[in-house]
């Protein structure tokens, strides 16, 4: 589970590197590993060091972004900046950003409504810098439309998004056609942005200050009402993601990029798509601005991933990063727990454009138990390492960056401290903190991660 630490109050009216701040984690010892690709057991991995990010009141971040966009942030702070973790260039330094906010689930008459407690919130790329024991807060980019208002975190489109509520689940919000929940984050050579979101799911491309150039979504995703450029350049059997289960790993690869979607599509329905593990990456030339490749990849079954989880519908991709020219590591997670593979991709263009991109194929790719037996081939992996057996390592991990050749920099979601259930919020609706921190971890690997 992850690592719970007394939050402790900070002014508002500190500068921002003082606001960021943080309270301590210690450096752990890893425990031993799981046996590894080859059946031998693992050298033990290790943590060497883990920081935390302090107490930064959200409407003081997001109004000193874009004046006006948060009047109340019910007692919310800065978080879910670990959506993902990029390196910056310098030693300790790296991007991340935001997902689209503090939202969570409450019942009313049974069913479960997803609330959005500062609907104002606008997602943010955030430069950040571990120093000790501290996440210090370096610079932030507010992610801006073509006219300069704020994207926001809202469902684009009714009746295939989530209707959002205010904070008790009882008032509906209005849908918001340039919300994105974005995800994985790169930079780009020339300075610009590439991000993965997971209403559309889309991929989005930012300039070096924040505003969205354009976002490419699945074909006959017919996005009506955006303030920048929509582009339908995904395949459209993308349509088909499991409700907030869209695009979630993103790498850079030699000008290319790999998109993950985060869980098996809901194909032929939602039953197949809950009990599958057959998900699906694309390779997308930002020269070409098209997809040149989708490949198949299998989940380990969810009770290696997590033992004693029997639930295959909580098995996700999080996060995929670059390794040499056509190489990936590869996160497959739980919220509890996380393993990271690395794969090879091969030549040519996989499964684009096959039957098996064609709704109407039956068995859907998703259903496939054995797809190498239905001609797919599934990209091979090896285990590097297993995180859920290593001391320190806190939970839900949705951020993986390869910062040296036996090295990682892990960044966990702490969901801006909420819960789901109307327990979240106390009779004065301020946030009930779930106590759980930003944190970044870094982890030294028994091997090199490249030949």
């Amino acid at each position: 589970m992850p690592t719970r630490v007394v939050r402790r109050s900070l002014a508002l009216g500190l500068p921002l590197a003082l606001l960021s701040t943080v309270c301590v984690a210690g450096t752990a010892a890893g425990a031993q590993g799981r046996h590894g690709p080859a059946g031998h057991p693992e050298r033990t991995a290790r943590v060497t060091g883990s920081a935390v990010l302090g107490d930064v009141p959200l409407a003081g971040f997001s109004n000193g972004l874009l004046p006006g966009t948060v009047p109340d942030d019910r007692g919310v702070m800065l978080g879910g900046i670990g959506s993902d973790i990029f390196p910056a260039g310098r030693r300790g330094e790296f991007w991340t950003v935001t997902d689209r906010g503090p939202n969570g689930q409450i019942k009313i008459d049974g069913k479960k409504r997803r609330t959005f407690p500062v609907p104002g919130f606008d997602p943010a790329i955030v430069r950040i810098r571990v120093d000790g024991k501290q996440i210090k807060v370096l610079d932030s980019l507010p992610l801006t439309t073509r006219s300069g208002a704020a994207v926001t975190g809202l469902p684009n489109q009714e009746g295939r998004d989530e209707a959002p509520y205010t904070f008790d689940a009882r008032t509906p919000l209005g849908y918001d056609p340039n919300g994105l929940d974005t995800e994985g984050v790169v930079r780009a050579a020339d300075g610009s942005f590439w991000l993965v979101d997971e209403y559309g799911p889309s991929l989005v491309h930012v300039s070096s200050r924040g505003r969205v150039l354009a976002r490419y979504v699945p074909e006959g995703l017919e996005l009506k009402g955006a303030d920048y450029r929509v582009i339908e350049a995904l395949p459209g059997v993308l349509l088909h993601r499991k409700v907030n289960r869209g695009f979630e790993g993103l790498a850079l690869l030699h000008g290319d990029l790999v998109l993950a979607v985060q869980s098996p599509l809901s194909l032929p329905d939602q039953q197949a798509g809950e009990e599958s593990r057959n998900v699906r990456f694309l390779r997308f030339s930002t020269k070409k601005q098209k997809v040149t490749a989708e490949y198949a990849y299998r989940f380990d079954p969810v009770g290696v991933v997590d033992p004693g989880e029997d639930d295959t519908s909580e098995l996700k991709i999080s996060s995929v990063v670059a390794l040499g020219r056509n190489g990936l590591l590869v996160e497959e997670r739980t919220d509890r727990s996380a393993r990271l593979h690395r794969v090879t991709l091969p030549g040519g263009s996989g499964i684009l454009g096959s039957v098996w991109d064609d709704p109407a194929t039956s068995p859907a790719y998703e259903q496939l138990e054995d797809p190498s037996a239905s001609g797919v081939r599934v990209l091979r992996k090896s285990l590097v390492v297993d995180l859920g057996t290593i001391a320190g390592v806190p939970g839900k991990i949705e951020g993986v960056a390869v910062t040296g050749r036996h090295t990682l920099a892990l960044i966990n979601d702490n969901d801006f401290g909420m819960t789901d259930g109307a327990e979240a919020f106390d009779a004065n609706g301020r946030l009930v903190d779930s106590g759980i921190e930003t944190s970044v971890t870094l982890l030294k690997l028994p091997r090199p991660l490249t030949g």
